[in-house]
This record gives C-alpha cells, structure tokens and sequence, in this order.
C-alpha cells in the first residue's frame, strides 16, 4: 500500500491531547505503524505498562546509554527527568517493514526530524488555550502540584518550538482532531 517506511514523529505542549491522538493513530491498523517505546528515567505512573508506554529506566543506566551513544534522540525534559529514543529499537521497527510512529519532547522530535530529513513528518499538537491545557492537566490527576506547574511554565516555550514543525494541529475538538491528524499522516505515507 506505501512505498517505503516512514517516520511519524508527534510532538505537542503539555495538555495537548497528544497521547490520545497517538493512540488514534495506532488504532488505524490501515496506517501500519508500530510505536517508538521511549526510554525514561521518571517513576511509572498506576496506568502505565513497562515496555508498552516507557522502557523505565535508572539514572545510572541511561547516563550509560548516553555515553555508549545508543540513543538517536535524548533531553532532559524535566529536571532529572530524562528521556530518549534508543537508536536499535528504531532500526528494527523500521526494518519489520512498517512506519514508525513517536510521541516524543519538541527536541526529540527536531532530532528525529534532523535525522530522517524528508523520510520524517513532523506534526506539533497545541490545545486551543492554556486554560484548557490546564484544565487537561488537572484532571489528568498524574502529576503532583510542584510537577504541574513546571508543566504549565514550560507551554509557551514548548508552542515556540512547535512552530517549526512541518504541520500544527489544534486540538480544540477532539474528533475533528482526529480526522485531520489521520489525514496528515495517510498523504504522508503514500507519498
């Protein structure tokens, strides 16, 4: 059905809805595409699945990784808080024959795109205002007060970078949003 495997790399501010735009496009088996499991130093949250969500990880071990340069992306998201692309796991998914789909940092996800150059779709997803991303937030209940906070300082900067991704989807209804990021993706793959 596509030509060749492809890169999906889906960023957005904290709030956007991303995760569950993601998770739209991995229920489209149509698309073909396989998940990036990132790797991460934070505690697991109660819903999460080790190896599904995050591969989670110590401090020690992933300083490890770095300096052996086993991740094709890494940031520090958060303050001791890290994340990153492990590079063998990218090469295989995308050798299974399928596109490859990541929810990853806005720097992730301009290292990817720097990586894969015109192989890579970038797309940043933005809630329509702050007062819903941190309504999102809240009623997400996974993170402590302290943490929203730097969630919530960290938007403006994150919307910034966002906007030198290749597309920007406004996440303002949820099932219009699906539509047009499935769209995004489904021209990008039969180019």
């Amino acid at each position: 059905m596509f030509k060749e495997s492809k890169i999906i790399i889906v960023s957005g501010a904290s709030g956007s809805g991303k995760t569950t735009l993601v998770n739209h496009l991995l229920s489209c088996l149509e698309l073909n595409l396989s998940f990036s499991v990132s790797a991460c130093t934070r505690k697991k949250r109660s819903l999460e699945k080790e190896n599904q969500h995050y591969k989670f990880i110590s401090n020690k071990e992933f300083q490890n990784k770095i300096s052996s340069g086993d991740f094709l992306e890494w940031e520090e998201v958060y303050q001791g808080c890290f994340y990153g692309t492990l590079k063998h796991a990218t090469i295989d998914l995308l050798k299974s024959g399928k596109s490859v789909l990541f929810d990853v940092d806005v720097h992730g996800a301009q290292t990817i795109k720097r990586h894969f150059k015109d192989q890579a779709i970038s797309i940043f997803i933005q809630a329509p205002s702050m007062k819903i991303s941190r309504e999102r937030l809240i009623n997400r209940r996974t993170d402590s007060k302290e943490a929203l906070k730097i969630r919530l300082d960290k938007i403006k900067y994150e919307i910034e970078i966002g906007k030198k991704m290749d597309c920007q989807l406004f996440n303002d209804e949820l099932n219009t949003s699906k539509k047009e990021i499935y769209n995004l993706v489904l021209r990008f793959l039969k180019q």
